[in-house]
């Protein structure tokens, strides 16, 4: 099983390394959910990082429809990952109505290739995601990262689990989430071929806030760097 870590800071990306992972998710401000990063930071990553670095593309914060000016931009992000050397690309585009944008997403895995592009977490918003995921398989897109459309992959599972059935040699399923070393197994024992988590330490009120329903674990307070440990335990799980 692969693990894929989402890092939104340089240390993170080194604690990646210094764990084992298998490839880095790049991008900043986590805390909303992750934006593209930095031309700076994607340097310094690939000059001091082995991993494969794939690179977030998302502009803005908030929902996933773009207007011609961010979309222009989308693209040439697109274009400087290409031209540093970073080695895939993990964006996508809705409409106004919480549908896939066909288009708009065939041209960013156009412009991306021959690097390797996921379809990210707006998946969790589309309305209709087993139609949907048969339309992102079929352009050519390598890896659907989703959280069942629940605000913890965990509590995605049954959704993922459908999800998995379209799985073959080229597209995979990368549950993503809330995964931590207490449920990493989970996703393993049901045939998952990869995770995506970020390792952050939550402080105890963090996760009692969550556990009452009041926060969406995967975004809150996440302004520090990846774990060491925690990367570590992940990772001993899933390759045990």
């Amino acid at each position: 099983m692969k693990f894929e870590v989402c890092a939104s800071t340089f240390e993170s990306a080194i604690n990646a390394q210094l764990a084992g992972a298998d490839r880095i998710e790049l991008c900043e401000q986590l805390e909303v959910g992750g934006l593209t990063p930095s031309r700076e930071l994607l340097e310094h990553v690939l000059q001091k990082v082995e991993l494969p670095v794939f690179v977030l593309i998302r502009p803005r914060e908030g929902e996933f429809n773009y207007s011609s000016e961010e979309f222009e931009l989308m693209i040439q992000s697109i274009e400087e990952v290409k031209t540093i050397g970073g080695h895939g690309i993990v964006s996508g585009v809705l409409t106004a109505e919480h549908e896939l944008d066909i288009e708009r997403t065939q041209i960013l895995v156009e412009k991306a290739s021959p690097l390797p592009f996921t379809f990210h977490r707006a998946f969790d918003e589309i309305k209709q995601p087993i139609k949907s995921v048969q339309q992102i398989k079929n352009m050519g897109v390598r890896r659907l990262l989703s959280s069942g459309q629940q605000p913890t992959a965990k509590r995605g599972l049954q959704l993922l689990n459908e999800l998995k059935e379209f799985e073959d040699t080229d597209f995979n399923i990368l549950p993503g989430g809330g995964i931590t070393p207490n449920n990493a197994k989970l996703f393993k024992s049901m045939g998952f071929k990869e995770i995506h988590a970020s390792g952050i330490r939550h402080d105890k009120k963090e996760i009692n806030d969550y556990a009452d329903g009041f926060k969406d674990f995967q975004y809150s307070s996440k302004r520090g760097h990846s774990d060491l440990q925690i990367l570590k335990e992940i990772l001993q799980i899933v390759r045990d």
